[in-house]
């Protein structure tokens, strides 16, 4: 009878630890939560919106030096990224926050389809400014066809000029931009690309290490803040995925590993 109730009482023991430890494994709820200071600091920072605004000061100066100059036949355009370049999705991100999933076409089509995106501060005030000069602004993102009408809606109530389908070019096949910016390029002489990921401007940097990252934008230092325009956004990119070199699949506790992997740190005993 005590063997039987040994025997009991250590399957218990089992069933006890294994539920507790998963019950205490790190999850996408609490990966999540790591966008608690970035989300929050693009929602209440004004420092953020000073980095707006100077970004599109720079843009508008550029534009203006650059149209002074032009003399081609082509007319002029620019190239616009959406999504943290001149609309802003932190509410999107925010709403993450406390959910046990991440990004994904489920949730992310619904958003695209509210509209309810803001402009980026400054962004409206730039683009119908550059079309005042004469300028075409060419909107290149990502987001898939799927959310064409609700990109469309939402960038025109935000009052932004030349949403249509010549100028409004989303994702069909490919993620890679090149060949959209290509289509801009073979009528209009581009005057300035504005963008928050490295590939809004080139595809050199598309799947490449942190360091080749490094690398790569060293190399065209002289670009930024001239013809390239880089934005803020510490919330998501290609940048978080070098970190997981390219291994979006991973788990939740995997990418914080790799998170915590890449930071440098203080190497004091007290």
């Amino acid at each position: 009878m005590k063997k039987i109730k040994a025997k009991f009482t250590l399957a218990v023991m089992v069933i006890v630890a294994v539920g507790l430890m998963t019950g205490c494994a790190y999850n996408t709820k609490d990966l999540n939560e790591q966008l608690v200071m970035a989300t929050v600091w693009t929602q209440t920072s004004a420092e953020y919106r000073a980095l707006c605004y100077q970004s599109f000061n720079l843009a508008k100066m550029n534009l203006d030096a650059f149209l002074a100059t032009h003399s081609g036949s082509k007319p002029v355009a620019i190239i616009v990224d959406a999504d943290e370049t001149v609309i802003d999705n932190s509410a999107y991100e925010a709403w993450l926050i406390g959910q046990d999933f991440g990004y994904s076409s489920k949730t992310w089509t619904p958003w695209m389809a509210a509209g309810e995106a803001k402009a980026i501060p400054g962004a409206a005030e730039f683009l119908n400014y550059a079309k005042g000069r004469g300028v075409e602004v060419f909107y290149v993102t990502n987001r898939k066809m799927v959310g064409y009408e609700g990109t469309e809606k939402n960038l025109n109530a935000l009052g932004f000029p030349n949403v249509d389908k010549k100028h409004l070019l989303l994702r069909t096949k490919s993620s890679d931009k090149q060949e959209r910016r290509d289509i801009v390029a073979k009528d209009y002489k581009v005057a300035l690309l504005l963008g928050d990921n490295l590939n809004d401007f080139l595809s050199v940097f598309a799947k490449k290490s942190v360091a080749d990252r490094f690398a790569e934008t060293d190399k065209i230092k002289d670009e930024w803040g001239r013809m390239f325009i880089m934005f803020p956004n510490p919330q998501y990119g290609e940048w978080e995925g070098s970190i997981y070199k390219g291994n979006w699949g991973a788990s939740a506790a995997e990418k914080d590993q790799m998170r915590k992997d890449h930071l440098e740190r203080w190497d004091y005993k007290p």
